[in-house]
């Protein structure tokens, strides 16, 4: 596995949109285009052990790290949006020359990722899922999640530590990760002052809800191949999302990963020798 530092020495942060984000490049400059969207609370680094697939198959990947994540700026206060990150995405796309591309999304991520195909869904070549909220009113945030986006957000954050995220990361797992993992998560977390903006973040929620009718008739109206990798375990995006995905997308590839452990809410770093493989 790829440490977080090392990561982060192989990328660069550039001005974008009056911030610095992120980015990094991996595989031929030739190679097919691919861009990773990562989720809530964590960054790019999530992709480190799915990358390799990707570039054993020759694409270019892009992946970045969105605005109040991981190594990217992480203003303090500000109001987050869904909506502006996705523009973020666009600019990287033309910081770096990139036309169409592939997209590969996760989680917060996912909600990206339809505004995006709202914008211009000729522009995806094709789209790949992981647990998310696609419907948002099937979205079931645990505990934590709809106490920091509260009144007592700010004074809750205040208070995180890593014990107490990975205590937390754990609890939507299906499969274990190791503690190194959830380490390198927390670095990501932290920098930056990252804890601070975590209740400012959690705006997405309500920001899916004001949105679902625009982005669930972009998620059901792409005319390109789409691939669900699932993880039925995962209490917050699981195997209830799997129903509606398989009724209302049923020509679409649905990989449930529900080998004994069944995977939770992280397929990537629960499974990548599984997911790996279906991203490529």
């Amino acid at each position: 596995m790829l440490a977080l530092a090392d990561w982060h020495s192989r990328g660069e942060r550039v001005p974008i949109r009056h911030h610095r984000v992120f980015i990094r490049q991996d595989g031929p400059a030739g190679g097919a285009p691919v861009t990773l969207i990562h989720g809530f609370p964590t960054s790019s680094h999530d992709w480190v052990e799915v990358l390799p697939y990707l570039l054993d198959a020759g694409y270019r990947v892009t992946t970045l790290d969105l605005l109040g994540f991981g190594a990217s700026d992480k203003p303090h206060p500000y109001q987050y949006s869904l909506i502006e990150q996705a523009s973020i995405v666009e600019a990287v796309w033309q910081h770096l020359g990139i036309g169409s591309t592939a997209l590969i999304a996760h989680d917060y991520g996912v909600s990206v990722a339809q505004e995006l195909l709202a914008r211009d869904a000729a522009r995806i070549t094709s789209m790949s899922w992981l647990n998310g909220g696609l419907y948002p009113d099937l979205h079931r945030p645990i505990p934590a999640q709809e106490a920091l986006a509260g009144p007592e957000g700010p004074a809750l954050a205040a208070v995180m530590n890593e014990e107490l995220f990975a205590a937390t990361l754990r609890g939507i797992l299906g499969r274990p990760v190791t503690d190194e993992t959830l380490g390198e998560l927390w670095q990501a977390l932290e920098m930056s002052d990252g804890t601070a903006v975590m209740p400012s973040l959690l705006g997405y929620m309500a920001e899916r809800r004001a949105n679902a009718e625009r982005w669930v008739t972009a998620l059901e109206s792409y005319p390109g191949p789409q691939r669900f990798v699932w993880g039925p375990a995962d209490p917050i995006s699981g195997a209830h999302v799997v129903e509606r995905i398989a009724q209302r997308l049923p020509h679409a590839a649905l990989n449930v990963l529900d080998q004994d452990p069944a995977v939770g809410h992280y397929p990537q770093l629960e499974a990548p020798e599984l997911v790996g493989p279906l991203l490529r």
